[in-house]
């Protein structure tokens, strides 16, 4: 050892030797790591650059088919609410009620079913004999209304029969909706076929095309309006009748009269068959009775002809035979 140089001198020395030394060293690793990252991010923007049309074409694919995804759930979604919607039934109904009065219980059964918004199809009333009608009526209600109108209706009076039907038509009403939008895009698509069409040929063709097409919708939409008439308004056929009076319903024990009646207006059917016949047979009777007199009459003018007449003998006065004498007497 020197003298004159301490120990803790060189080690402090060497200590900032060394911190010197490690801060160059971290001031070069980060600069290296900057020059790193500015590299890359380099690198980077080129290959972003590089790919960026690529990647826009394939997001404008993916925006097209996201486009025609949408177009597609949308018209499933059209045609869902259809197919899911609340079922269409066609109910009928038919009551046969007996009521006190007849065209009391018209008016009421009228009133009901205007009321609930429904209207009156057809009405046939018919007079049995003085006292009694009968009546048969065709009502159409809403469905919503069709149960309580119903009740309304067997209450009036005493209900005899009641018959019920329901029939569910839900899959005819999707069919024949779904056909008539793809009748309406056929004919869509023929119009403009005719639209672009130069020869007359074509024109001609196109022409007879649309006109089927367009009577095929036609058929189609009477099909629509027939199913949603139906299926809006259930159909209800009352009849109505009136009670038998006692009077009439009771037999009673037939008297003298009642015999003296029928036995009179037997004799006068008796009477009446007995003229009829003789006036029918009259005819026949006639003519039978002039040939019977013709044939008696042409009998006796042939047998006349057939008998010779004999000559009558004559006598001469002196060869007539001399009378008998009588004998003298003794």
């Amino acid at each position: 050892m020197q003298p004159g140089r301490h120990p803790d001198r060189s080690s402090a020395h060497r200590l900032r030797v060394g911190l010197a030394a490690g801060t160059l060293a971290a001031l070069l690793t980060l600069s290296g790591c900057g020059a790193g990252d500015s590299s890359d991010s380099s690198k980077s923007a080129a290959g972003d650059g590089k790919y960026a049309a690529p990647r826009a074409e394939r997001g404008d694919a993916a925006a097209g088919a996201a486009d025609q995804g949408s177009a597609g759930s949308s018209s499933a979604e059209k045609k869902k609410p259809s197919a899911l919607s609340a079922p269409h039934v066609i109910r009928k109904a038919s009551l046969s009620v007996e009521v006190k009065s007849v065209p009391k219980a018209v008016a009421a059964a009228r009133a009901a079913v205007e009321s609930a918004g429904g209207l009156v199809a057809s009405e046939s009333t018919e007079r049995l004999d003085a006292t009694h009608e009968e009546s048969h009526i065709v009502l159409r209600v809403p469905q919503a209304e069709y149960d309580a109108v119903l009740q309304e209706l067997a209450g009036g009076g005493k209900l005899l029969s009641r018959t019920t039907t329901a029939k569910d038509v839900t899959d005819q009403v999707v069919d024949v909706e779904s056909r008539i939008a793809t009748q309406r895009a056929s004919v869509t698509r023929v119009r403009k076929l005719m639209d672009r069409a130069d020869k007359l040929a074509d024109v001609v063709t196109l022409e007879g095309e649309l006109s089927n097409r367009q009577a095929e919708l036609e058929s189609l939409l009477a099909q629509q309006e027939s199913l949603k008439d139906r299926t809006t308004l259930a159909t209800i056929t009352l009849s109505l009748s009136e009670p038998e009076s006692p009077s009439n319903s009771k037999d009673d024990d037939p008297g003298f009269l009642d015999a003296l009646g029928g036995g009179w207006h037997a004799f006068v059917t008796m009477v009446r068959w007995i003229a009829m016949a003789v006036g029918a047979a009259a005819p026949f009777l006639a003519a039978a009775a002039g040939l019977l007199l013709l044939g008696r009459l042409l009998r006796t003018w042939l047998a006349r002809r057939r008998v010779p007449q004999e000559p009558q003998a004559s006598w001469p006065d002196e060869q007539a035979p001399a009378a008998p004498q009588a004998p003298p007497a003794p």
